[in-house]
C-alpha cells in the first residue's frame, strides 16, 4: 500500500494537448484518459478500503483486550507489536497522502473526464457516490488518523490499553528492546500519535503522565544525529568487532577439527559465537540506523546559504533537493558517511561469509538457553516460588509442556514431576546434550506470552512497567531471571533468520530515493551531482585521502540496495531502470576519474624521484615536492565489480 503512494507519479502531465485542427476528437480523447486514469484511481480506492478496514480491525482489537475478562485475556508480545505496525502503517500511509500533490490533480482531472464519459452511461449514481467518498478521502488532512480515531473511541475503556502501548514502546526504547533499527524507528514514528491519542482529555493526560513522565519521552527523541559528532567511537567498536569476530571464528574452527573436544569448552566456545552474532547484529543496527536519522535530520533542515555566492538571485535557482542533499553535507560529513558505509558493508559481509560455519552453534545455543530455562530456572521456581500458587504454577508448567526437549535430557518429564512435587535431592540442575534444534516462531510467542502473564496477571495498569516489582509478588531474583529470558526470546527469532537479518541491517538503498522532491520540483529527474551514493564515491576521488581510497567502490554497493529494493519492495521497474541507468553512467565517470587520478599520480611520483636529494634539503618548502603514498594497489588487484 505504501509502494503504491511512494512512488506515484502524475499521469497528467504526460497528457497530449489536442490541437485546434482535432478537436473533434476530443471525445476519444477523454475516453482514453479515462482509461488511464481508472486504473490508477482504482489503486486509491483499494488503499480507502484497506485503511477503513485495517483501522475498524485495530479499533476492535483494542477493544476487546480492554474490557476486564478472564484472567489470561492478553494482550501478548505478538498482539502489542502486531498493532504498533499496523498503526505505524497507517501512518505512514497517511503522510505519504498528505505529501503527494500529484494525486488529487490527478483525481480532479479524472473527475472530470468522468462527468464528459458517463453522458451516455445509465445509472451512473453509485458511481458518483464511490467518487465523492474518494475525493473526500483524497483532500482531507490526516483522513487516516481521524478515521482510526472515531473508530477507537466508539466505546470507552480504550485508554488502558493506549497506556500499555506506550509504555511498551517506550521500555523498548530505552531498554534497546528492538534489536532491529526498522523495529525501533516504528516504535519512534507512532509514539506521538499514540501519546496524542491517549491524551484527548485533561483526565487521561493526567494518568498517562503518571505512569511515564513527560521526561523519559523528551530524552527519546533528544539525540545527536549528525555521524561526524559519533565516528570516532564507531572506528573504536568496528576494530574492536573486526579483532573480536575474528578471535572467536578461529576458536569455533579449531572446535571442529578437535575430536573428542571437552563439553564445557564446546558450550564456551559456542557461547562466545552466539554473543559476537548478537553484538555484530546490535553495531549494524546501530550503525544504519545512524545513517537513517542524519538523512531525516538533514531533510528537515536544508541548506540555507547555497552555493559559491550569498545573492539571492543564485540561492533560489537550487532545487529542494540540492539544498537538503547536495549542499547540506560538509566535507567532514561525507568522509565521515564513507567511512560509516564502508563499516556497515564490511562487517555485513564478514558476518555473512560465516553464515553456514556458525549456524549450527547458533542453533545449539539457542536450544541450550532455552532448556536451561524451561528445565532448570522454571524448576527452581515452581519447587520455591509457585509452590503454593497453583495459577502461576499451572501457567509455569504449560511452559515446561511447550518448550521442554526431554529427548536432550536423562530425565524422563514422568520422574522430572515426580521431583517437582517432593523436593529433595533432585533439585540439581539437569544435564542436557547440546542439539542444533532451534524453537519455532510459535514457541517463542507462546513463551513471551506466558511469561507476559506472570509477571502482569492480566494487569493492563500494573505499575511500575512490564517488569517493575512494585505491587508484584514475584520476588527481585526471580523477576530478574524472567526478565532476562524475556529479552532474550525476542532476539531468537533474528538470530535464526541470519541471512535476512543482515540483508536487512546493511540495507541502505534509501540513500537514493527521492520521488518526494522529484514532485515537489517538477523535473523529471536530477543530475547525478545531487545523487547522495554519487558524491561520495566523488569526495573520495577528489579529497585523495590514502585512507577512503580502498572504500571507493563501497558507496556504489548503495545502488545494488536501492535496485533490490525498488524491485522487490516497491515493485516497481522504472525505478529499477533510473537506477541502473544512473549507476552505468557514475561507473562510467567514476573509470574515467580514478584513470586520471592514477595517471597524476605516478607522474608526479615518478617526477620527484627524479629531484636532487641536495635540492630538496635546501628548500623551504621542499615538503611540497614529496609525493604522499597513495593505495591504488588494492583496486588495481580487483578483477569483478558487482
Amino acid at each position: 500500500m505504501a509502494s503504491v503512494l511512494y512512488t506515484y507519479r502524475s499521469c497528467v502531465k504526460a497528457l497530449p494537448q489536442l490541437p485546434e485542427s482535432m478537436k473533434h476528437s476530443q471525445a476519444d480523447l477523454y475516453l482514453e484518459t479515462y482509461q488511464v486514469l481508472d486504473l490508477e484511481m482504482s489503486r486509491l480506492r483499494e488503499i480507502q478500503r484497506w485503511q477503513a478496514s485495517a483501522a475498524t480491525k485495530l479499533a476492535a482489537d483494542m477493544q476487546r483486550f480492554s474490557r476486564p475478562e478472564r484472567r489470561i485475556n492478553g494482550p501478548t508480545i505478538t498482539h502489542l507489536w502486531s498493532m504498533l505496525k499496523l498503526l505505524d502503517v497507517l501512518v505512514q500511509l497517511d503522510h505519504l497522502k498528505n505529501a503527494k500533490a500529484s494525486i488529487p490533480n490527478d483525481f480532479s482531472w479524472y473527475k472530470r473526464t468522468f462527468t464528459q464519459v458517463s453522458i451516455q452511461w445509465p445509472d451512473t449514481d453509485s458511481m458518483r457516490e464511490e467518487l465523492d467518498d474518494l475525493q473526500i478521502f483524497l483532500s482531507t488532512r490526516w483522513a487516516i488518523l481521524l478515521n482510526l480515531h472515531v473508530e477507537m473511541f466508539r466505546v470507552n475503556n480504550v485508554e488502558d490499553i493506549l497506556q500499555v502501548l506506550i509504555v511498551f514502546a517506550v521500555e523498548s526504547l530505552e531498554l534497546d528492546f528492538a534489536l532491529l533499527f526498522p523495529e525501533r524507528h516504528m516504535l519512534l514514528r507512532v509514539l506521538p500519535v499514540l501519546v496524542v491519542m491517549a491524551t484527548s482529555s485533561e483526565k487521561d493526560s493526567e494518568s498517562l503522565y503518571k505512569r511515564v513522565k513527560i521526561n523519559r519521552l523528551i530524552n527519546i527523541f533528544k539525540r545527536h544525529y549528525l555521524i561526524v559528532n559519533h565516528i570516532g567511537a564507531i572506528r573504536a567498536e568496528h576494530d574492536d568487532f573486526a579483532i573480536r569476530f575474528a578471535s572467536a571464528m578461529n576458536q569455533l574452527l579449531l572446535l571442529k577439527s578437535t575430536d573428542g573436544a571437552d563439553v564445557e569448552w564446546c558450550k564456551e566456545v559456542k557461547g562466545n559465537m552466539y554473543d559476537m552474532v548478537v553484538e555484530g547484529f546490535q553495531l549494524l543496527s546501530r550503525w544504519t540506523a545512524r545513517v537513517w536519522e542524519q538523512c531525516a535530520w538533514k531533510f528537515s533542515r536544508p541548506c540555507k546559504d547555497v552555493g559559491p555566492s550569498d545573492s539571492q538571485e543564485l540561492s533560489s535557482s537550487y532545487s529542494d533537493y540540492e539544498k537538503v542533499v547536495r549542499y547540506n553535507y560538509s566535507a567532514e560529513e561525507r568522509k565521515a558517511l564513507v567511512e560509516l558505509v564502508s563499516y556497515i558493508k564490511s562487517v555485513g559481509s564478514m558476518m555473512q561469509r560465516s553464515d553456514t560455519l556458525i549456524a549450527d552453534a547458533l542453533w545449539e545455543t539457542i536450544h541450550a538457553e532455552v532448556q536451561d530455562f524451561v528445565q532448570n530456572t522454571l524448576a527452581t521456581m515452581l519447587r520455591t516460588t509457585f509452590k503454593k500458587k497453583k495459577d502461576l504454577s499451572r501457567i509455569l508448567s504449560d511452559m515446561r509442556t511447550l518448550s521442554a526437549d526431554w529427548m536432550a535430557n536423562t530425565n524422563k518429564p514422568d520422574s522430572e514431576f515426580q521431583s517437582l512435587q517432593h523436593g529433595g535431592d533432585e533439585s540439581r540442575g539437569n544435564f542436557f546434550y547440546p542439539r542444533p534444534v532451534a524453537p519455532t516462531a510459535a514457541q517463542v510467542h507462546c513463551l513471551q506470552f506466558l511469561i507476559y502473564e506472570v509477571v502482569s496477571g492480566g494487569n493492563l495498569r500494573k505499575p511500575g512497567g512490564l517488569f517493575g516489582n512494585s505491587g508484584s509478588e514475584i520476588p527481585v531474583n526471580d523477576l530478574k531471571q524472567l526478565e532476562t529470558f524475556f529479552y532474550k526470546l525476542s532476539f531468537f527469532l533474528h538470530i535464526l533468520d541470519y541471512s535476512a537479518t543482515i540483508a536487512t541491517l546493511t540495507d541502505l538503498g534509501f540513500l537514493w530515493f527521492r520521488e518526494f522532491y522529484l514532485e515537489s520540483s517538477r523535473v523529471i529527474q536530477f543530475p547525478i551531482e545531487c545523487s547522495l551514493p554519487w558524491m561520495l564515491v566523488d569526495h573520495v576521488l577528489e579529497s585523495q585521502s590514502a585512507g577512503l581510497l580502498e572504500s571507493v567502490l563501497m558507496p556504489f554497493d548503495i545502488y545494488n540496495d536501492s535496485a533490490q529494493h525498488a524491485l522487490v519492495v516497491l515493485k516497481q521497474r522504472f525505478l529499477y531502470d533510473e537506477i541502473e541507468a544512473e549507476v552505468d553512467h557514475c561507473f562510467d565517470i567514476f573509470v574515467t576519474k580514478l584513470c586520471e587520478a592514477i595517471f597524476t599520480y605516478y607522474k608526479s611520483w615518478s617526477a620527484s624521484e627524479l629531484l636532487d636529494p641536495s635540492f630538496l634539503f635546501a628548500l623551504d618548502n621542499g615538503e611540497k615536492y614529496s609525493i604522499q603514498p597513495m593505495r591504488f594497489t588494492s583496486l588495481l588487484k580487483m578483477t569483478r565489480v558487482k
